[in-house]
C-alpha cells in the first residue's frame, strides 16, 4: 500500500503543473457545486406559504431587529403589512416607474435592461446599475442577504425563476411593498407613508407616492425627509413618466 502510494505521488509529481492545476480546480469546483446543491435544497421555500396569506418578515427586518441591539440610536422597527387593496395604485405605477418599467411583461429577469446596465457600467469602468427588477428585489430581502458575492447573485437568480412560477405578479408587488425599506427601520409603505405624512397608504397622492419610489436605492441617505439634491433628481425623473 505505501509503495503504490508513493509511486501515485511520484507520477503526480512529473505531470505539467497546467495539468495539476486543472485537476485540482475542477474537483474544488464540483466540491462547490454539491455543497452550494444542498445549500439551495435546504434554503428553497415552501411557495404556497408566500403565495397568499400573511405577509411574513423578511431577511433584511430580522436583520434590522438583530442589529439594533448592537446599535442603540437605531429607530424602532416600524412596519405595517397591509393587502395591496389597502395601497394607492399610485404607490404602484410609481414602483413600477422607478424600478422595473417591463415588470408585467418579463419573467423575473429583464435581460434588456441587464444588457443596457453592463454596457453603461462598462462605459464608465465601475458598476453604476444592477438592473435588478421588483421580483429579484423581492426574492433578496425575503430569503438573501445584502452581499454581492457570486454565489448569492447565482441563488437569487434560481429564487426568483422559482418564485415567479408559483407567485402571481400582483401577489410580488403586494410582497415588495411590504417589505420595501424606506428609511432606517421603515419597512413597507404604509408605516412610510404614517411616518412621513401621518396616513394610510391607501390615501398616498401621486407626488407621495413618487417620493417613496425615488428613495428606493439607498433609503436611509436619501428619503422625504433629508430631501438630498440625488433624491430631487429621482423624483423629476419619475415625475416625467408618471
Amino acid at each position: 500500500m505505501l509503495t503504490r502510494l508513493r509511486i501515485q505521488l511520484a507520477l503526480w509529481l512529473q505531470l505539467p503543473k497546467t495539468i495539476i492545476f486543472i485537476r485540482w480546480f475542477i474537483r474544488l469546483t464540483i466540491l462547490v457545486f454539491i455543497m452550494d446543491t444542498g445549500y439551495l435544497i435546504g434554503i428553497w421555500p415552501q411557495w404556497q406559504q408566500y403565495s397568499a396569506g400573511p405577509i411574513l418578515q423578511s431577511s433584511f427586518i430580522r436583520s434590522y431587529i438583530y442589529l439594533r441591539h448592537e446599535n442603540k440610536n437605531w429607530p424602532d422597527l416600524k412596519w405595517k403589512p397591509v393587502p395591496i387593496s389597502s395601497i394607492s395604485p399610485n404607490m404602484v405605477r410609481a414602483l413600477i416607474i422607478a424600478e422595473d418599467a417591463r415588470f408585467y411583461t418579463h419573467s423575473g429577469i429583464d435581460m434588456d435592461a441587464l444588457q443596457q446596465a453592463m454596457e453603461y457600467n462598462l462605459s464608465e469602468q465601475r458598476i453604476v446599475y444592477g438592473a435588478s427588477t421588483i421580483s429579484q428585489q423581492t426574492v433578496k430581502n425575503i430569503f438573501l442577504s445584502p452581499s454581492r458575492n457570486p454565489l448569492r447573485k447565482w441563488h437569487e437568480l434560481l429564487l426568483t425563476l422559482g418564485m415567479e412560477q408559483h407567485l402571481s405578479k400582483r401577489r410580488i408587488l403586494e410582497l415588495y411593498l411590504n417589505l420595501a425599506e424606506f428609511g432606517r427601520g421603515i419597512y413597507g409603505v404604509e408605516a412610510a407613508a404614517q411616518y412621513y405624512w401621518g396616513i394610510p397608504a391607501s390615501r398616498l397622492t401621486p407626488s407621495q407616492a413618487v417620493q417613496l419610489a425615488a428613495s428606493l436605492p439607498a433609503p436611509v441617505k436619501h428619503n422625504p425627509s433629508s430631501q438630498t439634491r440625488f433624491f430631487k433628481q429621482r423624483i423629476k425623473k419619475i415625475s416625467r413618466y408618471f
